[in-house]
């Protein structure tokens, strides 16, 4: 089977899941192609996975150049002759739809609804467009019960899938507590210092203004406590003035984008992600295959991810910061427990998130729309020897 993947972001979570599945899908024996814009991490990774990677310029967001973008993976696509196209977020969905039009077979993952992310006439005529293109989606892929539900609930009419986002349990595992210390002491992190971490890139997203608004009250409580921001993105600079605003900024640290958070997470007492809207994070799966308990906002994919003794208590309203504050003022207080939590967190992962049950799951995906009948009559070269 030769699978085309599509994405554009090129980095953050879409691009670690394409990644994963490039690698689950070559160890398969699958011609595995990704179809994205170069100079991302996506390029980089999903080539070291296995993947012949085509250079695809997009934007990250919908503007004039859209015609221009589908126009060339539409010559991507006729030159490949994928026997699946398989399209990530909402970006990719809007330029392959239009591209392929159903042919070849095609799954549409949107890792998040277009319409959830903005407001006004853009949310509507992101909802007209998603319900006139699922047409052109032999499968829509969704990554959690409730990212489906918000997509019924819109009025799309879709073959319905839903998989959960998986982690690689064998990278992501727990730190031990001598492994522990070593990494505070590598980041320069006293070690009785209560310590938050949140992951993800800078955007309106992920929240993490939010987050600052409410260390403002978890500084008053816990003066000892730590916060750290792993991630680049457009808000870093309004970010890093809003921590400047902080009663006691020395508290709060900035790292930027690193190429892995595993440093991070073995070195928090919780991971916090304060999140607008999703599908399903995965930086918080991360947290909890390294043995990490997590805060998070009520959006889709949150309480699915969370062993079910956490889902009242590990999360809060969206844009909430004194809810946020106040549960962050009661984790912060009982790092022990916070370590009983993030050992029911691993034993959660393992039963419900492992990479490889992820990829078994998308494989039966593709065999059934494949097998639908959908591949044109008459193709005999499904795997392409030139491009």
């Amino acid at each position: 089977m030769t699978i085309l993947h599509v994405s554009q972001p090129v980095d953050g979570g879409v691009a670690r899941v394409v990644v994963d599945l490039v690698r689950g899908q070559r160890a398969a024996g699958c011609r595995v192609l990704v179809a994205c814009p170069s100079g991302g991490r996506l390029a980089r990774e999903a080539a070291a996975a296995g993947a012949r990677v085509l250079d695809w310029p997009a934007e990250r967001s919908p503007g004039a150049g859209v015609a221009r973008e589908a126009w060339r993976l539409r010559r991507i696509i006729r030159r490949t002759e994928p026997d699946v196209l398989h399209l990530h977020s909402a970006k990719a969905g809007l330029a392959g739809r239009l591209a392929a039009r159903g042919t070849p077979p095609t799954v549409f993952q949107p890792h998040a609804w277009s319409f959830a992310a903005v407001d006004g006439a853009l949310a509507e005529a992101s909802l007209r467009w998603e319900r006139h293109a699922t047409r052109w989606a032999r499968t829509v892929l969704c990554v959690s019960e409730r990212e489906r539900a918000d997509g019924e609930a819109a009025g799309l009419v879709a073959d319905w899938r839903v998989v959960p986002n998986g982690v690689d349990l064998e990278h992501f595992a727990p730190a031990d507590p001598a492994s522990r210390r070593a990494a505070r002491m590598t980041l320069g992190l006293d070690r009785s210092d209560p310590l938050a971490v949140c992951v993800g890139r800078l955007c309106r997203q992920k929240g993490q203004d939010v987050l600052l608004d409410a260390w403002t009250r978890v500084q008053l409580a816990r003066p000892a406590a730590r916060l750290v921001l792993v991630g680049g993105g457009p808000d870093a600079e309004a970010l890093s003035e809003q921590v400047r605003s902080l009663p006691d900024p020395s508290r709060v640290r900035m790292v930027g984008d690193v190429a892995d958070p595993r440093l991070w997470l073995a070195a928090a007492d919780l991971a916090v992600l304060p999140s607008r809207w999703e599908g399903m994070a995965l930086a918080p799966l991360e947290a909890m295959a390294c043995g990490r308990p997590v805060l998070l906002t009520d959006v889709p994919g949150a309480r699915e991810c969370l062993p079910p003794g956490e889902r009242e208590r590990a999360v809060v309203p969206p844009e909430n910061s004194a809810a946020m504050a106040e549960r962050l003022v009661e984790f912060l207080g009982d790092r022990a427990e916070c370590e009983r939590r993030g050992v029911l967190a691993r034993s959660h992962m393992a039963d419900h998130h492992d990479i490889r049950g992820v990829i078994q799951q998308v494989a039966a995906v593709y065999r059934t729309i494949v097998r639908s009948g959908a591949v044109p009559v008459g193709r005999t070269d499904r795997v392409p020897q030139r491009f």
